[in-house]
């Protein structure tokens, strides 16, 4: 394995689970099971999953100074990540995630910036060094824009790989695009930034060549049980996943986006970076929770060489 570092930006939730058998409609209550906190946020839950996965990997993000908050830089740590960049902000409470997850695995969720509305660009600046080391810089959408602007165009400028998950979906301007190395959007995600409809390859290639066209060098869109869409310099292919019984969803995106890059910076080829994302995901959706369904290293490559063999 090569020794390059990644630096995560994004944000630190506490995730309240509820199990429930089916969503509640407008004005219903249902009686759910299951209850817990666990450790989540798009930020910490990719950079969990780059950590426990084996890249050299650092966070930029903001807590809480609640118990929550305490406790996650030291779960972090324990998770190899480097926490210096892990900023606490006073007399705020950690960013908060209600989950609701049905018995087919599925999840709604409703979330609250808190501590994470302060990653501001004025706070991340005593931090930039990080990214100064850095080979590679991963960000989402659960921080301020204005941040998430700024560390693209720091980071392309500076050579780094920028790999941005537009999630939770939303417009965004071509000039955050233009700094963008590789995207990593599912199907909404894709319409929302292209104005296509994905549900064929076909279309798929339509979309890729929308972002090529705003500047972004590799596409991966991924397709749920279908796989994941991908358009680079060697071409455009779909890789298919891994069949499993999912009990949470919840994850299963951050999980594959930080094995994903955790792959690439150790040489894999894309596709396979691809099908071990696809095997890190496919795991995560076995367990109930965020971080607490993110597998090791040495799961993934069980679990995928089992699959190949059994193949």
């Amino acid at each position: 394995m090569t020794n390059k570092k990644l630096v995560v930006l994004g944000s630190v939730n506490a995730d309240h689970i509820l199990q429930v058998d089916s969503f509640p409609r407008p004005g219903e209550t249902v009686t759910g099971h299951g209850y817990r906190v666990v450790a989540g946020g798009k930020g910490a839950n990719q950079a969990v999953a780059a950590g426990r996965l084996g890249a050299d990997i650092a966070l930029i993000a903001c807590v809480g100074n609640d118990d929550f908050g305490r406790n996650i830089i030291k779960t972090l740590s324990a998770d190899g990540i480097l926490t210096t960049g892990v900023i606490t902000v006073p007399d705020t409470p950690t960013g908060i995630a209600i989950i609701y997850v049905d018995g087919k695995g599925e999840n709604s969720i409703g979330i609250s910036a808190e501590a994470n509305a302060h990653l501001l660009p004025e706070v991340v600046e005593p931090h930039l060094t990080l990214l100064d080391h850095a080979d590679a810089l991963l960000m989402q959408l659960e921080s301020p824009i204005i941040t998430v602007e700024l560390m693209a165009r720091l980071a392309h400028h500076a050579g780094k790989t920028v790999v941005l998950n537009p999630a939770p979906a939303r417009p965004l301007p071509d000039s955050l695009l233009a700094n963008v190395t590789m995207i990593t959007p599912n199907e909404t995600e894709t319409e929302i930034l292209t104005g296509v409809t994905v549900k064929t390859e076909e279309e798929a290639r339509k979309a890729a060549a929308v972002f090529h066209a705003k500047g972004v060098e590799k596409v991966i869109i991924t397709l749920g049980s279908k796989g994941a869409f991908i358009s680079d310099e060697l071409g455009m292919r779909t890789i298919a996943g891994f069949s499993v019984s999912p009990v949470d969803t919840t994850a299963a995106g951050d999980v594959f986006n930080g094995a994903l890059i955790t792959a690439l910076l150790e040489g894999k080829t894309m596709d396979d970076a691809v099908r071990f994302a696809h095997g890190a995901a496919a795991i995560s959706v076995t367990r109930l929770g965020a971080q607490t369904s993110i597998p090791t290293r040495n799961e993934v490559d069980t679990f995928i060489e089992k699959e190949y063999c059994s193949t």
